[in-house]
């Protein structure tokens, strides 16, 4: 694979930046300053499941961004017989927003990966989340100068799967197709989507699914230098 490749294209949350350790770390300031009676970690064994619903409903254009927001703090909350406004809801929401992108960890691995692959190939971002907090969270992670492009679904008009955003980030990089690979989490999203255009990919199995065979997965960051 590596004789041919010369572009690669990484997904960002779950797959670079580690967004549950992120997102943990958000809600406990969260629930500081909200006084919130409940241990984080309870809370994100509901919400978890509930935010990775919506997100799907989200690619599949089935809610909307403000919905995707509210609806996951609400029901999460609503699981656990905790109710608020939704004045208070909105305003977690906007605190989660700005939260996140304070906490930076990174998966185990990344920058080593990034220092590995940044002489040899030219690196770039597909990512499905919010334009706004992704710069952020590359900017403040201290990662941003290793990639030439970033494509945002927002930007894009559509998400991960769908054809058109790994069209738009290839034409923004100035790739070609034939040597350019897509690395991601989400099975769905990166790999599926990045394969129905005709991109190689690699699947970091982050969530510990069984894939297909015929796909190239990887447990850890690091074994992707065995492919490249």
């Amino acid at each position: 694979m590596n004789n041919t490749i010369k572009h690669i294209f990484f997904d960002l949350d779950h797959t670079l930046w580690d967004f549950d350790k992120n997102s943990s770390l958000a809600f406990q300031m969260i629930f500081k300053k909200f006084e919130i009676n409940i241990e984080v970690h309870d809370f994100l064994k509901t919400y978890q499941p509930i935010n990775m619903n919506y997100w799907k409903l989200y690619r599949e254009e089935k809610v909307s961004k403000l919905e995707l927001r509210r609806g996951r703090l609400t029901e999460a909350f609503s699981n656990l017989n905790i109710f608020f406004s939704l004045e208070i809801i909105d305003a977690m929401s906007e605190d989660y927003i700005d939260f996140l992108p304070l906490n930076n960890h990174l998966i185990e691995g990344t920058k080593d990966l990034l220092e590995y692959l940044n002489p040899k190939y030219n690196l770039h971002i597909i990512t499905n989340g919010f334009k706004e907090v992704q710069n952020k969270k590359l900017f403040n992670s201290g990662i941003q100068h290793y990639f030439d492009t970033v494509t945002d679904s927002e930007e894009a008009g559509v998400k991960k799967p769908n054809p058109v955003i790994f069209k738009q980030a290839i034409q923004k990089s100035g790739a070609q197709l034939n040597s350019s690979l897509m690395i991601g989490d989400n099975y769905e999203a990166d790999i599926v989507g990045a394969e129905s255009v005709g991109l190689k990919t690699i699947c970091f199995n982050y969530h510990k699914e069984t894939l297909p065979l015929s796909n190239i997965q990887v447990s850890k960051l690091s074994q992707i230098k065995d492919y490249l």
